[in-house]
């Protein structure tokens, strides 16, 4: 057996490193007691908590970028929301003011209606338009009146304006109204201010004053009103506005351009009258309605008949 050496020489290294490990075990404790007593390195954290902020800040950078994508991503979605239901509420606030102003625009018809009634103390119907057929050719109006409802042949249309034509056929429910702009009509007229006879005629979309004499006092600007001739139109019920006047080619007579007083391209209703056609009626109501004549009484007897 080997005989017992007792311990092991302790190697340099060994001795080196033990008192580095007691040199900084000293070097703590001297640390915490003057900290303790002078508070310096609470000082030395301060200023070194400084010079990393910046660091601290540029780490955190990524995480706050984040975090506002997502915050800005969130804000546009409600914004957009937000916006579409206000261009829906936009949308169906503006739907309800047209159709505020559409009933707002009938009323104001209706009443210039009730007003030209009231005005020439008319006995008149109201009658809807069901269709209307403004073809240069062809200007007709189709109501929703009948035979059923009193429409007779040959009466006569207005609205608040004057004279819009005549009934020309009559169905049980509905009845055609021939416009004065339709080339097929004809209405005797005169001038208002000076009686001056004429003849109004259609002539597709428009009303003509043909034919008048250059010596005629007829005017620009002038009113034309029906004239009662012919028994189908009441007299004193106003046609138009003569717009310009022209001569005509053989340079004998003018042609005048008349500005409709009825509106006959709007309107949702019409007035039929029913008022007797001797009757004159005022140059400033709307065109009335024609009634039957009323029956001439015999001639006494022994009268020349």
């Amino acid at each position: 057996m080997p005989s017992y050496a007792g311990p092991a020489p302790a190697r340099p290294a060994d001795i080196a490193g033990t008192l580095r490990l007691l040199g900084y075990l000293a070097l703590g404790v001297a640390l915490i007691v003057l900290d303790h007593r002078g508070g310096w390195l609470k000082q030395i954290r301060g200023q070194a908590e400084l010079v990393t902020q910046p660091l601290w800040w540029i780490a955190g950078l990524p995480g706050r970028i984040g975090n506002s994508v997502h915050d800005d991503a969130a804000t546009r979605t409600r914004l957009s929301e937000d916006n579409r239901l206000l261009r829906n509420a936009l949308l169906i606030s503006g739907a309800r003011l047209a159709r505020l102003q559409s009933a707002a625009d009938e009323n104001e018809r209706l009443r210039g209606l009730l007003g030209a009634v009231e005005r020439g103390q008319l006995d008149v119907q109201l009658a809807p338009i069901l269709n209307i057929d403004l073809d240069p050719t062809r200007q007709r109006l189709v109501l929703g009146a009948g035979s059923s409802a009193g429409v007779r042949m040959g009466q006569v249309v207005i609205d608040a304006g004057g004279v819009l034509g005549q009934i020309i056929e009559v169905k049980p429910l509905t009845s055609t109204v021939l416009l004065l702009t339709d080339p097929d009509h004809a209405i005797p007229a005169s001038v208002a201010r000076n009686g001056v006879r004429l003849v109004v005629y259609g002539r597709g979309g428009r009303l003509e004053l043909a034919n008048i004499p250059l010596s005629s006092d007829v005017k620009v600007g002038d009113s034309v009103v029906t004239s009662g001739l012919g028994g189908r139109f009441p007299a004193g019920f106003p046609i138009g506005t003569i717009a310009a006047l022209r001569p005509d080619d053989s340079r004998a007579f003018l042609i005048g351009e008349l500005s409709p007083a009825a509106q006959l391209d709007r309107g949702r209703e019409v007035l039929l009258l029913r008022v007797d056609r001797a009757a004159p009626a005022p140059a400033n109501a709307a065109a009335p309605a024609s009634a039957e004549p009323k029956p001439v009484p015999p001639a006494p007897s022994g009268a020349p008949r």
